[in-house]
């Protein structure tokens, strides 16, 4: 029995809110197809459906979990870090979009905003746009409406200041530095919104791979300002696409 059937019979005074409630924890909630275990409940349960980290699948792999979710009619298929080969494979079966820059694809790519309001994902240099547009991507495919201010790191802080207004504007903003990591500070010491830190692995010698950017913006001094782990700008879009359907308006 399919929700909208169990649902109906409530409505229709055929089933009760108990039975409702039992059927729908015993229906399956995953589809084996063998190498993967795919949680078709989880948009249910979470409020967005599952996602599919292609790093380390092969393109066969990504394409079969991508069918599985194609077939039960789900828009906006979110790929991270997917193989430009697997990329190749899934577009001549699926209607993919595919970013090689941040290697994000999206099958069944359907924009639609349903944020509170929209979500700043701002830079610190044209090297740290792979993450940034990971974050920028993500968000879109959950719902909301981004603005991307890239760029504009503190070794050129006139840069920043320009765009003020946008950032000031955003219910969310994703501050994505490498190197020392500073501009989560400094956008967290001038807005009211939560800012969501992301260091990346941009950097000379001494910035170890990410390591420094990531340990400067957990001692940011600035209030409101939380940490994603290194080049992790998927996990920074997903929990800023939450933030952003919490409700109530700036």
């Amino acid at each position: 029995m399919e929700t909208k059937e169990i649902l109906q019979a409530v409505q229709a005074g055929t089933m009760t809110p108990q039975e409702a409630e039992l059927k729908l924890k015993m229906q399956p909630y995953q589809e084996d197809i063998g190498f993967a275990k795919i949680d078709h409940h989880r948009a249910l349960r979470q409020g967005a459906q599952e996602v599919i980290y292609g790093a380390s699948k092969t393109p066969e792999q990504v394409l079969k979990i991508a069918q599985a979710m194609d077939a039960h009619g789900n828009k906006n298929i979110l790929i991270t870090r997917m193989k430009p080969e697997a990329a190749e494979l899934v577009g001549k079966k699926l209607d993919l979009f595919y970013d090689p820059l941040s290697k994000i694809g999206i099958v069944n790519r359907e924009f639609k905003d349903t944020g509170d309001g929209y979500i700043a994902v701002v830079s610190g240099g044209t090297s740290d746009q792979a993450v940034s547009e990971e974050a920028a991507l993500t968000a879109e495919a959950l719902g909301n409406q981004v603005m991307r201010v890239y760029d504009v790191g503190v070794a050129g802080l006139h840069r920043l200041l320009a765009k003020l207004d946008v950032i000031l504007g955003a219910r969310v903003v994703i501050a994505v530095a490498g190197m020392e990591g500073a501009l989560p500070s400094v956008i967290g010491g001038l807005v009211e919104a939560p800012v969501i830190a992301v260091p990346t692995s941009v950097g000379y010698g001494a910035s170890l791979g990410g390591i420094s950017a990531l340990l400067t913006m957990l001692n940011s001094c600035a209030s409101g300002v939380s940490v994603v782990n290194i080049d992790n700008g998927f996990g920074a879009g997903f929990i800023a696409g939450r933030i952003n359907h919490m409700g109530g308006s700036k």
